[in-house]
């Protein structure tokens, strides 16, 4: 029985019991990634401990101790003498450390990583959510310096060890009158962008047409690029203003966050845009399935924001966590190419009308082109987006980790309200009705109401239960545009697309309350209130 130190998956069990099953008298193997131990039998006339020990180290793993099974009293002795021999030549060490500046999962496994590049290193255990790392070490080969040396050269910080039971003590508490600022400024920032009118500046987005060019939809693309920075921008920040950098790391270093990540959200979109263009149907969202996702997206963003100023360190917890399987290729600096990826997948306005085109070109390579334009247009805004807040970090990390948490948050508090409207959810909004009510006219039995649509909003309804309603959503020329162009009502299951001049739309409510509607992206919202 032969304790292995630096076994880090499944897969090390089968390239040890591989490598031992070589060695010419092994009958046997059974490796345990669990157990971090190794089974063998063999022939003691044919081979022995030691062969079996090299060839275990030779591969990159470390025995610290073996046990002889069925042994004879000869082995016995043999065992007891080399196990005091191990114990002298390896003294292995264990230590915690409290390492700050995590800021996600990622960073568990870029730690973990360079950490067992160390020889003489022999595990290590990083933890995101409670800001430890645990090391065994043979000191004889390597140090503790030499350990926090390495940590702090990626970036993080060390606390010593007197510090980390006040740290654990303090783990769940949080700072009540930094919480309260940063309610009060994320309130001031999303009114002063809706007396400014940005809310509504993401709203209007040109769609794409039959026949346009491959420039024509590029451009579509830059138009849309704003719309792009208001639904998606908080997570594209998320990915580059928490990367940790290593001493001396130039320029392009510093753009590849943004890279990744939006080549990411470029090779989805064409993908997509392929198998639209080759199969004839386009992905699609129903409206509760559009707001479920749009709401966890929002959840996800202000749980980042909160993370990104640990203001509640038991949030941490709640992170995404990229899967172990990634974990090679996250620590390198790919994770935002991944999350790049997913967010192609968005239930995104503007994505789902270029998807309706890449269909109406009924080819995979036109559509996959059609899609690859649009998407490489919006990327110059959301690049800069990105590299702006990885550029900044150098000299203003934490002021600008601060200023990016409380914009990670206020966009996924939007998105988070985009997500509730869709869903049917009746919430108070910055940015929703447009004008006075509509007027009610009661005529054979049916309420005729007429709602201006402008570009930026729907007019407010107020109706009586119980009577047939008949809203007529009048459009003018030029006040339609790809967002407001559609309405949702989801208590009645009707989605009406309209066109300029007059479209009507039918329900009878029957109970009386508050009844959300929007446009079909949950950006512009309004409500029917039915009273007795």
């Amino acid at each position: 029985n032969i304790s292995i130190y630096g076994m880090t998956c499944t897969g090390c069990e089968l390239k040890i019991e591989k490598a031992i099953k070589k060695i010419d008298g092994v009958f046997n193997v059974t490796v345990s990634y669990s157990k971090q131990n190794a089974i063998v039998e063999y022939d003691d006339q044919k081979t022995d401990f030691e062969k079996i020990k090299a060839i275990i180290t030779k591969i990159g793993y470390t025995v610290s101790e073996f046990k002889i099974l069925n042994n004879s009293s000869a082995d016995k002795k043999l065992e007891s003498k080399k196990n005091m021999d191990y114990k002298k030549k390896q003294t292995i060490i264990s230590k915690k450390l409290s390492v700050g500046e995590m800021t996600c999962s990622g960073c568990e496994m870029k730690i973990e990583k360079k950490l067992k590049a160390i020889r003489g290193v022999l595990d290590v255990k990083a933890s995101y959510s409670q800001g430890i790392v645990n090391v065994d070490f043979d000191s004889s080969q390597t140090n503790i310096d030499t350990i926090t040396q390495v940590i702090k050269k990626l970036g993080y910080t060390i606390t010593t060890n007197k510090k980390i039971t006040a740290k654990a003590n303090n783990s769940t508490k949080f700072d009540l009158a930094q919480f309260i600022c940063l309610v009060i400024i994320i309130f001031g920032v999303m009114t002063i962008m809706n007396n400014l009118g940005l809310s509504n500046l993401t709203q209007s987005f040109p769609t794409a047409k039959e026949g346009m060019g491959y420039f024509a939809l590029f451009a579509v693309g830059m138009f849309t690029s704003v719309h792009c920075v208001a639904m998606c921008g908080g997570i594209n920040i998320s990915q580059c203003a928490n990367v940790k950098y290593t001493a001396g790391a130039g320029t392009l270093s510093k753009l590849k966050p943004s890279f990744l990540y939006n080549l990411g959200r470029v090779i989805s979109y064409t993908i997509v845009g392929g198998i639209v263009g080759a199969i004839g149907s386009v992905v699609t969202f129903s409206g509760a399935a559009k707001g479920a996702v749009t709401i966890f997206a929002g959840i996800f963003m202000v749980i980042m924001g909160l993370n990104m100023l640990n203001i509640f360190p038991w949030l941490r917890k709640f992170n995404l966590r990229m899967p172990r399987i990634f974990g090679n290729i996250n620590s390198d600096g790919k994770g935002p190419l991944f999350v790049g990826l997913i967010n192609g997948l968005m239930p995104c306005g503007p994505l789902q009308a270029m998807q309706l085109y890449a269909l109406s070109t009924g080819d995979p390579v036109k559509g996959a082109l059609s899609m690859f334009f649009f998407s490489i247009g919006t990327t110059p805004l959301m690049f800069g987006l990105g590299a702006v807040s990885s550029m900044l970090t150098k000299k203003f990390t934490h002021k600008m980790m601060t200023v990016s948490a409380v914009l990670v948050m206020v966009l996924g508090i939007g998105m988070l309200s985009t997500g509730m409207s869709l869903s049917g959810i009746s919430i108070p909004s910055f940015a929703s009705s447009s004008g006075s009510s509509a007027n009610v006219v009661i005529e054979n039995g049916v309420q005729t109401v007429t709602v201006n649509v402008t570009s930026g909003g729907y007019q407010a309804v107020t109706v009586k239960a119980g009577i047939p309603v008949k809203l007529v959503f009048h459009a003018e020329q030029g006040s339609l545009n790809g967002c407001n162009g559609s309405i949702v009502i989801p208590k009645y299951n009707i989605q009406q697309k309209l066109s300029v001049g007059d479209t009507v739309v039918q329900f009878t409510p029957t109970e009386t309350g508050t009844i959300p509607y929007s446009c079909w992206m949950g950006m512009i919202r309004s409500t029917i209130t039915v009273t007795n």
